[in-house]
């Protein structure tokens, strides 16, 4: 294979910086992230070398391309144009979890530090941001919530690769962003950011996993409101093997906040009853 069309691939996915050694390997970067790629060139194929401090980044990678059995950090890629959907999910996904390492420390809606020594702890509100003063107006708190929301909307995108994570649908315009645990009842940004609190589903899971209808084992699998009728559930395309793609040990809190709601919001029956198999909430 030909250096040049490696790193014009890398320019054109993420990695505008290249370095190339003496054994021919050849090393990708990028000034907006920090994930670094090591590219050597094999008989067949070649193999790849995923550097990088976001730890979720290697396990997400893993799932479309399968490491290498001795190391977690080693991918096998057969052409160019695989290499070239790797390189650009890899930097995706690294412009996503640095922007999310970013907001436990910095304000996402303003890119200001909140842990300066201009704003110490005690200046801080609960949320992690500077009490609000008397001008801060119901039109400034639309537009930060709007930005937050956006930010959080490209993040479920990165992660769930532009699909759907129960039904595999790519259709953007139907495809939304649904926390968990409600924006609203977050305790601050960290939260309300985490890509783990949600799940990108198409419009109309979107709107029965906010209203409670649905919700999630932790193993993935759909949990269904009685106050569905079974023509209803028909018609929204709901059937009881529909199941979550995939299920991180991050996603469980959020996953057990949202199940608690969804019993409470349910079950109308007294608690000692309300504290069965959430299953039995879907029976008829």
């Amino acid at each position: 294979m030909d250096n040049v069309l490696i790193i014009h691939i890398a320019a054109n996915n993420g990695f505008e910086n290249t370095s190339t050694t003496g054994n021919g390997s050849i090393t990708l970067s990028s000034a907006r992230h920090e994930t670094s790629v090591t590219v050597n060139q094999w008989l067949t194929g070649m193999g790849v070398i995923v550097q990088s401090p976001y730890p979720e980044l290697l396990p997400t990678l893993s799932r479309n391309v399968p490491p290498w059995p001795s190391r977690n950090d080693q991918f096998y890629l057969t052409d160019l144009d695989q290499l070239a959907s790797f390189l650009k999910q890899t930097a995706q996904l690294s412009l996503e979890l640095r922007k999310q390492s970013a907001s436990n420390n910095t304000d996402p809606f303003s890119g200001e530090d909140t842990h300066s020594v201009s704003k110490t702890d005690t200046d801080l509100s609960p949320d992690g941001f500077p009490p609000a003063s008397p001008q801060e107006t119901e039109i400034e708190r639309l537009r930060r919530e709007r930005i937050g929301q956006d930010i959080y909307r490209r993040a479920l995108m990165a992660y769930w690769h532009g699909a759907c994570a129960v039904t595999g649908i790519t259709l953007p315009e139907v495809l939304r962003a649904s926390h968990a645990k409600p924006w609203a009842e977050c305790t601050n940004d960290a939260e309300r950011l985490d890509v783990f609190n949600g799940f990108l589903l198409v419009a109309n899971l979107d709107v029965l996993f906010d209203r409670f209808l649905i919700s999630f084992d932790e193993g993935g699998n759909l949990l269904t409101s009685s106050r569905l009728p079974a023509e209803d559930m028909q018609a929204l395309g709901l059937h009881p093997e529909m199941k979550l793609r995939w299920v991180e040990k991050e996603h469980l809190p959020y996953l057990h906040w949202h199940r608690q709601r969804f019993l409470a919001v349910n079950c109308c029956a007294p608690t000692s009853e309300c504290q069965t198999d959430t299953h039995d909430i879907t029976s008829r």
